[in-house]
């Protein structure tokens, strides 16, 4: 008789046990890694010096959105860039801002999109040091849902951002490198840890009791 409880307490920890495994392998499925953001491009005619075109004020750049995720998709809601002169730190002028229409990014898919604005000739002007490079400050903000099979997460904002280093051809690239390298966007902390704390958590507490 005393065995039997001693065996029901058994039998209910290792049902909690298992439930705990379980919630942690689907926390696995389900954790979702956010979108690597970065600026592949970024050029502005007008402070090329070698072209010499100074009227040329439209700044050109391309946004790349890679999704590392291996079985999620990901739908994007419009994407806002905004770019400021931040040659002056003590005034950081705002340029403008340009908006990506959303779209849905396949699984381990890379996105490259391409945007422009004009930017006014005093702040171009002011925006070049004594050594011809300028810097600039892009910042982009979205939400996305992560597409898991048949079902979508909800909204996770994004907001992400970088100072952009432009040289005396009016481009973030360094004269003479083969392959420049883009520049990361910082990214967000990444959503959905708390149930991955929870299911460790529950597992340990189980292991507990398992030696009691």
């Amino acid at each position: 008789m005393p065995d039997e409880p001693r065996g029901c307490c058994r039998c209910c920890c290792s049902f909690i046990f298992t439930l705990g495994l379980t919630s942690l392998f689907m926390w696995l499925s389900l954790r979702s890694e956010n979108p690597k953001c970065s600026i592949k491009d970024f050029y502005l005619p007008g402070l090329n010096k070698s072209l010499n075109t100074p009227d040329n004020t439209t700044l050109y750049f391309m946004l790349k959105l890679q999704n590392p995720n291996k079985d999620k998709g990901i739908f994007y809601d419009p994407v806002n860039v905004t770019i400021r002169n931040k040659s002056n730190t003590t005034n950081i002028t705002y340029i403008g801002n340009y908006i990506v229409p959303k779209f849905y990014q396949g699984h381990k898919k890379t996105a490259k999109k391409v945007g422009n604005l004009t930017v006014d000739k005093k702040v171009l002007e002011r925006a070049v040091f004594a050594n011809e490079t300028a810097v600039f400050r892009v910042d982009m903000e979205t939400a996305v849902r992560f597409k898991i099979m048949a079902w979508k997460t909800k909204r996770h904002r994004i907001v992400v951002g970088a100072d952009v280093v432009v040289n005396d051809q009016g481009s973030k690239n360094p004269a003479g490198q083969k392959k420049p390298k883009d520049v990361k966007l910082s990214q967000a902390p990444m959503g959905l840890k708390f149930c991955g704390m929870v299911g460790i958590l529950l597992n340990f507490l189980v292991f507990i009791f398992l030696n009691f």
